[in-house]
């Protein structure tokens, strides 16, 4: 027998009385309200009915306007109208209000049993519908934060790959051993202060980390050689760029990051190589790349001469500005805190986890020196740490 629970509201008592007997009969369990106030009372302090039979013509608020409070408050709940008035428009005002069916009293016990048959069932079906879409989202909002977490992860792996290959390359040319990992820090330092976002931050690390990595083609008697380049030796040692670029532009993730390999030996005024770009032809991260990458190249030993302090190379690169530099990222870098770079340069060469995962995802202390350097260029007051990514 049917347990379903039904809400009748109407403002005269024998019609409430009877319906509810009927109710009763078929197996329904009935609860009477004689107005749409003391409906809506019913419904709030117990919202789980299965149906609500309402008259239309009611003193007060009417059973349109209760229709329109229980398509707003209760959208699963069915609604049917009851109404002495055979008119095809209140019919239809209903119906475009959200009602399911309609009654015009008096009405015999068959149709009402017929009505609330289908009515209770679509009041069902909906339920289901809703349940199955809740289960759905939830569905799909697990399998999504598994999957970003797959996709985190992945990303972590791609990143201690790259450092391998870096490494790498360390092992071939000991004399600039760490110069990616410290470049890579201080490109991240220079965009942070620029506002840079955190995924194009992403693009901008990895290729900076990865400038010089078409010079694993490069023979070894020209990458080590400890004298001065000819001039065929210096073309082939140009040709790293290209190379690098050939390398890493068809892994989809590096993209992007290929574009930075590509022209991180270009000029601000378009005499660099390969492709002598110049201003905003040259991609944003490529420029930043190039005061970090003169930044520690000046301030590294060197087996025929000795590093420069950090002073003497800002000065250098100021000089620079508008020919190999961009002049407003130089701009950000002489705003840039000058003693905060020997610690920089001294809390990376302390990390051993992946430069990458580590300066870009995790709290270590060099990432957040890299933030502080930033922060204190934009002027930020309640700069804590860096954001996630």
């Amino acid at each position: 027998m049917s347990q379903e629970r039904i809400l009748v509201v109407d403002d005269e008592a024998p019609v409430r009385d009877i319906v509810a007997a009927l109710l009763a009969r078929s197996g329904y369990t009935a609860t009477i309200a004689e107005s749409a106030d003391q409906a809506l009372t019913c419904l709030q302090q117990d919202p789980t009915y299965d149906l609500v039979l309402t008259d239309i013509m009611m003193p007060g608020t009417d059973g349109l306007h209760l229709l329109d409070q229980l398509t707003a408050d209760h959208p699963s709940l069915p609604v049917v109208m009851l109404t002495a008035v055979h008119d095809i428009h209140v019919a239809t005002n209903a119906f475009r209000r959200g009602a399911i069916d309609y009654l015009i009293k008096p009405f015999e016990r068959a149709q009402l049993e017929s009505v609330v048959s289908r009515a209770v069932e679509h009041g069902r079906l909906r339920k289901q519908k809703n349940l199955y879409l809740h289960n759905l989202e939830d569905m799909v909002s697990a399998r999504t934060s598994r999957l970003r977490e797959a996709m985190q992860d992945l990303e972590r792996s791609y990143d201690i790959t790259l450092e391998a290959m870096g490494d790498a390359l360390d092992l071939r040319d000991q004399e600039t051993e760490g110069h990616s990992k410290r470049v890579t820090a201080y490109t991240i330092a220079i965009a942070r202060a620029m506002g840079v976002q955190a995924d194009e931050l992403k693009v901008i690390a990895r290729g900076a980390f990865l400038h010089d990595i078409g010079k694993i083609a490069t023979p070894d008697s020209i990458l080590l050689k400890p004298g001065r380049l000819n001039p065929e030796e210096m073309s082939i040692m140009r040709e790293h760029c290209t190379r690098g670029y050939e390398m890493i532009r068809k892994i989809p993730f590096l993209r992007e990051a290929a574009e930075i390999v590509y022209a991180h030996q270009e000029r601000f005024d378009g005499t660099g190589y390969p492709r002598n770009l110049q201003g905003s032809e040259i991609p944003l991260g490529a420029r930043i790349f190039a005061i970090a990458d003169t930044l520690d190249a000046m301030t590294s030993d060197r087996p025929y001469r000795k590093g420069t302090n950090f002073a003497a190379a800002s000065r250098e690169i100021a000089n620079c500005s508008g020919t190999q530099f961009d002049p407003s990222i130089v701009a950000v870098f002489l705003n840039m805190p000058l003693d905060s770079w020997p610690q920089l340069r001294a809390d990376i060469e302390r990390i051993t986890p992946s430069v990458l995962s580590s300066t870009l995802c995790r709290p270590q202390v060099a990432t957040w020196q890299a933030s502080q350097l930033a922060s204190q260029a934009r002027g930020d007051s309640n700069e804590t740490g860096i954001e996630p990514c």
